[in-house]
């Protein structure tokens, strides 16, 4: 009798051990950390590139770039996935490199659109934190993730495929969501150059300077467009100038609705 009050007991305890994990596909293996500090020059860029996983920047009053990332994986090991830094003219580009897909062109790490980024049955999840110092350019793409710039004194350009984007900066910024949300703040009131802002299926929603100059386009194919400038045009599709005028200032979503809110002036 004793004997199988031990056994049941066990039993127990082992069942009560696996039951902090409802996960069909098991607890995640042990994290791979990556850790990278270096000098980046203002006007050069900070450039991520990842295939799954959020990306997260905000602003360091330090003079350096600091970025950190935490590799997982379930049925994939985090190991698998190499984080590959490449410094170039324009500044430093860091990717997440999966293992090459049979039949696909190798992975690569370049800068920009010039590298190969592609997976085929690999889980691993890698997400990115980076602090920016002013005046360093970010740019971030991921295939499925979320894309955060918080507080950033400097430009930034960001897109995913399947996530969503949240970018508050004083500077200019551009933002591309395939299917998700975009939600910016920038502070520039003459952005110098055209800036779109564009999603597939999801809204869009952009704060700009009071005193912004530029030419507003702003439509949906379904949803309503709704802004704190006075604009002309329809329900659905709206376009006018702001200030002076200046660069094309572009907000568009398929599915969705587009806002252009009014934010505090911008100082000289």
């Amino acid at each position: 009798m004793r004997h199988a009050r031990t056994l049941f007991m066990t039993v127990i305890a082992a069942l009560l051990a696996g039951c902090g994990d409802n996960d069909p596909m098991g607890p995640a293996r042990t994290a791979e950390e990556f850790d990278w500090t270096g000098a980046v020059a203002q006007g050069e860029r900070i450039e991520i590139n990842n295939i799954s996983g959020d990306v997260r920047a905000s602003f360091t009053s330090g003079s350096e770039v600091v970025v950190h990332a935490i590799r997982t994986g379930r049925k994939s090991d985090p190991a698998s996935v190499t984080i590959e830094v490449v410094r170039h003219a324009e500044g430093v580009t860091i990717c997440a490199v999966y293992p090459d897909v049979p039949g696909r062109e190798p992975n690569e790490c370049l800068p920009g659109l010039q590298g190969n980024m592609s997976t085929r049955d690999n889980d691993v999840n890698v997400e990115f934190t980076l602090s920016i110092p002013a005046g360093v350019e970010f740019v971030g793409r991921v295939m499925s993730g979320n894309v955060e710039a918080d507080g950033l004194q400097s430009d930034a350009f960001v897109t995913t495929i399947s996530g969503n984007v949240t970018v508050t900066t004083a500077g200019i910024a551009e933002a591309t969501a395939v299917s998700g949300n975009i939600n910016v703040t920038i502070g520039r009131a003459d952005p110098g150059r055209p800036l779109a802002f564009r999603a597939t299926s999801g809204n869009v929603t952009v704060r700009v300077p009071s005193n912004t100059n530029a030419e507003v386009l702003a439509s949906t194919a379904s949803g309503k467009v709704v802004s704190d400038f006075r604009l002309e045009g329809t329900p659905t599709t709206k376009y006018g100038r702001l200030g002076s005028g200046g660069p094309n200032l572009w907000l568009s979503t398929f599915s969705g609705d587009v806002t252009l809110r009014q934010g505090p002036a911008a100082q000289p």
